[in-house]
């Protein structure tokens, strides 16, 4: 899943929503350097993001994608649905969406120095231009995808994508509605286990050594 969905589903808190973003950015294993909230935010999108892969419908939706797009299927499918949660935002959560957005930036700049630096300058203009708002009209997830492949070469072949979006823009609802809810009950579960997680990582923290008097 893409930003939108992640802090749609990460636990309502500034460091749940900053581990649902840092969860882009940050690899490798989770280490107690991270506060045991952030750290658990981490593994929730990590979680999220396992399961979305092995989930049939969102399997569906890469394959109705052309061979030639097939290796970047999962990014297009991530910012796709993305689209479709915005675009029906109501039918999916409570707090209206600009309300959301507005909360959601709010708490992230506040604590940008809870975030990787690498994350830093990416929230900075997901605020300043709305991409979380944004991502209800398609133009805007095209122009994501168009811009990702012109940031990263690796991923040339992204460009253009929102046309094969808009050419399979039914199946690839139908297949949305048939994955985000199972999506949401799973979500309890899953950041059960990531708290879990999280706390025995933090369990393996050194303990700081009392300084001597003298």
């Amino acid at each position: 899943m893409n930003y939108l969905a992640h802090l749609l589903l990460a636990e309502p808190t500034p460091e749940g929503r900053v581990g649902a973003v840092a969860g882009d950015f940050l690899k490798g294993p989770v280490t107690a350097e991270l506060a045991p909230a952030v750290a658990a935010g981490v593994l929730l999108h990590r979680a999220i993001d396992r399961f979305t892969d092995a989930h049939p419908a969102h399997r569906r939706s890469r394959t109705r994608l052309s061979a030639a797009r097939r290796r970047f299927a999962g990014i297009v499918v991530d910012v796709c649905y993305d689209h479709f949660l915005g675009a029906r935002w109501n039918d999916h959560a409570t707090m209206p969406l600009e309300a959301f957005t507005r909360e959601v930036y709010a708490e992230l700049t506040a604590n940008l120095a809870l975030l990787p630096p690498s994350a830093t300058a990416v929230v900075r203009r997901m605020a300043e231009r709305d991409w979380l708002g944004s991502y209800r009209e398609l133009a805007f997830a095209a122009r994501a995808l168009d811009g990702i492949a012109a940031r990263r070469p690796r991923l040339a072949g992204l460009a253009g994508a929102g046309e094969e979006i808009a050419r399979e823009y039914d199946g690839l609802a139908e297949d949305f509605e048939a994955f985000f809810p199972e999506l949401r009950a799973a979500v309890p579960g899953l950041t059960c286990e990531a708290w879990r997680a999280a706390r025995s990582v933090a369990a393996t923290a050194p303990l700081s050594r009392p300084r001597a008097r003298g």
